[in-house]
């Protein structure tokens, strides 16, 4: 028998982040969420307990796992779904020169490709319900920060794609909602990918400063805050970008007063690697 409520797909339900967050909120509202992972055992066990939640295995960087979870979808729904979120991602923190290239692909593959297949898999289903995408993109995708090049280019390519999408998809019915994310307390710090660096690599003298991250995310709110503010979007039918998450207010008005110059200061400001790294290239030169 098909469910007969509300439907909700979340990718990257792992416990202690936005997705489990995300997932618990539209559980308590009523949805039949459908939590997903790559790996179900790391989705909190109140997500496995709860009647109106199915847990699922979900690969967003292999079609075939996203084709199996589209086909339980289908069956338990009856080819119908509300909200799909499409969350799963990872940071990466490297210099653009030394980054191996099969690790940015990987992160495109990750955080741009994996929500389009995920969307193109399960269109069909938000079309006939006339459902909602939500895109979660970050403030990085309009800022440029040293070392995190990559990370940055992956949700700028969300940013204007889903705009895109948007407008694609709005005469069937489906709105497209880009979260621009601030500041949100998880492990994403913790969990940032660094891989070697090349034994010539320019950058090896600051390796430690741009490995060093804050002890806890600035401006940061709690997982649940932000899921809580993404539901209430959904519910009231907002289209488009939407600002969420802590300092967000701040880096908006920054970004439409300040000239770059300014900007570029205030992300120097966080890693001040350049005159050390001047310094160091000028004994070497």
């Amino acid at each position: 028998m098909a469910i007969n409520r509300k439907t909700c797909l979340v990718t990257g339900c792992s416990s202690g982040g936005v997705g489990s967050a995300l997932a618990e909120a539209f559980k308590d509202k009523g949805y039949h969420v459908f939590a997903t992972a790559r790996s179900p055992s790391k989705v909190p066990q109140t997500l496995h307990t709860a009647s109106n939640v199915t847990v699922l295995a979900l690969d967003v960087t292999s079609s075939e796992s996203i084709a199996a979870a589209a086909e339980a979808v289908q069956k338990q729904t009856g080819g119908k779904l509300d909200v799909l979120i499409n969350n799963a991602g990872l940071g990466l923190n490297m210099p653009g020169l030394d980054t191996p290239m099969d690790e940015a692909r990987k992160l495109f593959d990750l955080n741009f490709f994996g929500a389009l297949e995920m969307i193109q898999a399960f269109g069909p289903m938000l079309v006939t319900a006339k459902g909602c995408i939500v895109n979660n993109s970050s403030v990085g995708g309009l800022q440029p920060f040293p070392f995190s090049s990559m990370y940055n280019a992956t949700k700028a390519a969300l940013i204007i794609a889903g705009e895109a999408w948007r407008l694609e998809m709005a005469p069937l019915g489906v709105r497209v909602i880009t979260l621009l994310a601030g500041g949100i307390t998880t492990n994403f710090l913790a969990n940032l990918q660094t891989p070697a660096y090349p034994e010539k690599s320019y950058y090896l003298c600051i390796k430690d400063m741009i490995e060093e991250q804050p002890a806890q995310v600035p401006f940061g709110v709690r997982p649940e805050v932000f899921a809580h503010d993404v539901l209430r979007q959904v519910e009231k039918g907002t289209t488009g970008k939407f600002w969420v998450g802590g300092g967000v207010c701040i880096a908006r008005f920054a970004l439409w007063l300040f000239p770059q110059s300014a900007l570029d200061r205030i992300s120097l400001y966080q890693k001040p690697f350049t005159k050390k790294l001047a310094e160091e290239h000028k004994k070497t030169a």
